[in-house]
């Protein structure tokens, strides 16, 4: 519906957990196969090999639904029966813990859009929430988010063996404390069908309008294997936050204002 850019909105202290998060995720890409593969293309072998990794790392619902790892994992290239070139499947040279997995999938990408698209909401939305939550606190806070709308998206299609990644599940969960936390701020915007014409909404517009979306999609949703997008994992994380937000969030002050830097001006 809108691209949120920024928020006149402003925090008391750092959020370096926010920026740390931020950074980790962009690392991580970068050094994965498919950050590599997105500057360089890639042949065969190499889809093989990023197929390979997410199967590795990768949340599957199929194995944290029943705490196992699948048999199969993807191998390199391989000529079909129909003469197409395709990845094998054998057996996984690799240990596999599966509740490992959703943790390691929050900071996996599909892509630079995948990534650049996560990180906006956590860069706008995320150092308010860490503000009120304070630093140890929002960790834990972010994590569990990823962690219950993983699983949720998991117990809703348990035989699925798509691959799951990407941090929407934990940010999802920010945003919705930050909706619980601030829902007047002033939140500018870009609006797509507008041009992209920056304009100020309020908070519970801009992430209210945002969760009926993915709501909206969810109860539609099918999702292909290697495409589409968990709808049902945004749609779980946000209402966790919520939970959270209301639990814990509120009944703590923001943080109290800085001390005064008094400063001596000469004439």
């Amino acid at each position: 519906m809108v691209i949120p850019v920024h928020d006149a909105n402003p925090t008391r202290r750092p959020g370096y957990v926010t920026y740390a998060l931020i950074a980790i995720n962009i690392v991580v890409f970068l050094i994965s196969p498919i950050g590599l593969a997105t500057l360089n293309g890639t042949t065969v072998a190499e889809e093989c090999g990023i197929q390979r990794f997410f199967y590795e790392w990768a949340a599957i619902p199929a194995e944290l639904t029943t705490n196992e790892s699948l048999d199969r994992a993807v191998g390199g290239p391989v000529r079909t029966q129909d003469g197409q070139i395709g990845c094998a499947l054998v057996q996984p040279d690799y240990t596999k813990i599966p509740a490992l997995s959703a943790l390691t999938a929050m900071f996996l990408h599909g892509g630079w859009l995948h990534l650049i698209g996560n990180l906006l909401f956590l860069w706008v939305f995320g150092n308010n929430v860490e503000d009120r939550l304070g630093r140890l606190g929002y960790l834990v806070f972010y994590l569990v988010c990823g962690f219950i709308a993983t699983y949720a998206y998991a117990f809703a299609f348990a035989g699925s063996t798509t691959t799951l990644v990407g941090a929407s599940g934990a940010i999802a969960g920010v945003l919705g404390a930050y909706l619980v936390m601030y829902p007047r701020a002033k939140v500018t915007s870009l609006v797509p069908f507008l041009f992209f014409i920056p304009i100020r909404l309020p908070a519970w517009i801009v992430l209210g309008g945002w969760f009926l979306l993915q709501w909206f999609y969810t109860t539609g949703m099918t999702m292909a294997d290697g495409a589409g997008v968990a709808y049902m994992a945004h749609v779980a994380g946000f209402v966790a936050g919520l939970a959270g937000a209301f639990l814990f969030g509120r009944r703590q002050p923001p943080p109290p204002p800085p001390a005064p830097q008094w400063r001596y001006r000469p004439y």
